[in-house]
């Protein structure tokens, strides 16, 4: 298992500059090496400034679009065109704007019902692996943090048996006082992708960036620590405020 890899940067827009550099970066190699690219998009404000970095020179000029597939970490039980959707914040600022074929947008349909919204994105997920596996290897996956932890929509708490042996489950029992209502990628997904990228703005987000990367080994608690790619990178772009819990941050 490789050492993830921090940056810190003074600010969310020069931490959304970063990511947009990585994203054209591994998605030309791909491209080049296996002729596409797959990635999970992230939802919450965080990948907002990075998705609309990407749909505007220079970076949209560098991403060889008909070779990208587009998938979600996770998303919210509802439709494509509802507030609150992952597909809709993400079509609104990239995906819409950028010449990438509609065959290449593999959302989750989360105006089905939970169960029915899991297999299908199932089905989806092993229609795009290779060698008849459950799910694909992916390129990149996004991720963020949120300030108890968790990431795509894995929380606090006990660890199901669906999130360590299947690839999508639904989330549906209560979290934070209202019902989760979601579905979401598991961490044998994330950790076989070829990169994992966090997004981490805010001082909001401190306390678990500090915990997540620094504290004991909780994953229960902090739920983060669950992806660990065995032979994949990890990268944390984070800026100053989020890092300030951080032990001896640099910089």
């Amino acid at each position: 298992m490789s050492k993830p890899t921090l940056q810190i940067f003074p600010d969310h827009a020069e931490l959304s500059q970063a990511a947009a550099q990585y994203f054209v970066q591994f998605a030309g190699k791909a491209a080049a090496v296996r002729g596409r690219f797959g990635v999970t998009l992230c939802g919450g404000s965080t990948p907002e400034e990075l998705y609309r970095l990407l749909s505007q020179a220079p970076f949209d000029q560098n991403v060889p679009w008909p070779q990208v597939h587009v998938f979600w970490g996770d998303e919210r039980l509802v439709p494509p065109d509802e507030p609150g959707s992952n597909y809709g914040q993400a079509a609104e600022l990239l995906l819409d704007r950028v010449p990438l074929p509609a065959q290449n947008v593999h959302r989750v349909k989360g105006e089905l019902e939970p169960a029915a919204a899991v297999a299908d994105y199932a089905n989806q997920l092993r229609d795009f692996s290779d060698d008849q596996r459950r799910w694909p290897c992916f390129d990149l996956a996004l991720l963020g943090l949120g300030s108890d932890g968790h990431t795509a929509s894995l929380f606090p708490g006990s660890i199901p048996t669906q999130e360590t042996r299947e690839p999508v489950m639904a989330v549906t029992a209560d979290y934070d006082g209202r019902p989760a209502h979601r579905l979401t990628l598991t961490p044998p997904v994330f950790n076989d992708a070829r990169h994992v990228i966090f997004l981490v703005a805010g001082e909001k987000k401190a306390r678990a960036l500090a915990a997540s990367l620094q504290g004991p080994h909780n994953p229960k608690h902090w739920p983060a620590q669950r992806i660990q790619p065995q032979q994949g990178s990890v990268i944390w772009l984070v800026d100053k405020a989020a890092a300030s819990q951080l032990n001896s941050p640099p910089g």
